[in-house]
């Protein structure tokens, strides 16, 4: 019926059953007596006719219009991050939802009015998403919503944070030198502070120092000092010429991110020094340049996929939402650019 959109009516003619058989054997349900043979043949009518149910009257019936809202300020034009879109997609798909995906650009204005606007299309819920992870300010209009927060926080907002554990990463950093022999002369490139950042630090770089430093110290070991800096290849870079120059002699860096760890890798190269026969690097995030560095870097791994497919399946369980921070594993990828400290060798 090419022009027409095929209704629930011209099944039943097509079948030969009445509306309410029709009906009743499209959506599933087994409390009334139809036959098995009508069942089969409305199913069949339906697939020879393109029957698709009609969405809106389904969601009057439901009170759900099995979509979610995505509002974020810059991931979508983020390749680093699209990861989590991804994973969102996928598990939305899987629960046969649909995801509706905004983007903010870190505009206010904007932001309230894509917010009413999934809103208006009567969304089931909104998950509110950042680029990176740090305190937010929700707007007002999805107080009182079913509402999940991915990768941020917004303290004294009700509504369950999804965001990395970095306290872990931290941690696994520190045990991945301290199983290669490292106890000291360990230096961290990055430590608290990166763009965009508040004035109390950046959140990542907090809770990796906070996991890095409580490990080494129960093992008896420390950093021999922390480098803040910004999180670019060109302050890795420099910091690390710096303190070669200053005849700082490190034997294991801990850098705040990849793109750190690609200017340390510069910087001792130049000083005729290579790793990790002299210098071990472990890293954070494992962007796409981690896989390409020689030797290729060791890094804590960002779980961009997860994090999206969490969100979706917390959002979408039946159990009432609380304002409970989950955090999501950041998963080890060893590579090449760690070995023993100079001494052993």
């Amino acid at each position: 019926m090419p022009g027409n959109r095929v209704t629930m009516a011209d099944v039943a003619r097509r079948a030969g059953v009445s509306p309410t058989t029709a009906s009743f054997a499209l959506s599933g349900r087994t409390d009334m007596r139809i036959s098995d043979a009508a069942r089969d043949k409305v199913l069949a009518a339906a697939a020879d006719l393109g029957y698709r149910p009609n969405v809106t009257a389904r969601s009057l019936r439901t009170k759900s219009s099995q979509t979610i809202g995505f509002v974020s300020d810059t991931i979508t034009t983020t390749p680093f991050a699209g990861e989590v879109i991804r994973g969102a997609l996928d598990a939305a798909r899987e629960k046969e939802n649909l995801l509706f995906i905004t983007e903010t650009g870190g505009d206010r204005a904007v932001e309230s009015g894509l917010v009413n606007g999934l809103l208006d299309r009567q969304v089931d819920a909104v998950i509110y998403a950042a680029m990176y992870t740090h305190y937010v300010t929700p707007p007002p209009e999805l107080h009182g919503r079913r509402v999940l927060l991915l990768n941020c926080l917004a303290p004294g907002f009700d509504a369950p944070s999804v965001i990395p554990d970095e306290i872990e990463a931290g941690r696994t950093a520190a045990r991945v030198l301290l199983d290669a022999g490292h106890t000291r002369d360990i230096w961290a490139i990055g430590g608290h502070q990166a763009i965009p950042a508040s004035p109390d630090g950046n959140f990542a770089g907090i809770e990796r120092m906070r996991g890095l430093q409580d490990v080494l110290r129960d093992a008896g070991a420390r950093l021999d000092g922390v480098v803040e800096c910004d999180w670019g290849a060109e302050d890795g870079y420099r910091e690390v010429s710096r303190l070669l120059a200053e005849g700082r002699r490190p034997r294991a860096l801990v850098c705040s991110t990849d793109r750190v760890s690609f200017g340390a890798y510069q910087a001792l190269a130049e000083a005729g020094l290579s790793v990790p026969q002299d210098v071990s690097i472990v890293s954070f995030d494992d962007q796409d340049i981690a896989g390409w560095l020689r030797p290729a870097l060791t890094t804590v791994a960002l779980p961009h996929n997860e994090l999206g497919r969490r969100a979706i399946e917390l959002i979408l369980a039946d159990d009432p939402l609380d304002a409970t921070v989950h955090r999501v594993p950041m998963p080890l990828r060893e590579r090449g650019s760690v070995g023993p400290p100079r001494s052993a060798n």
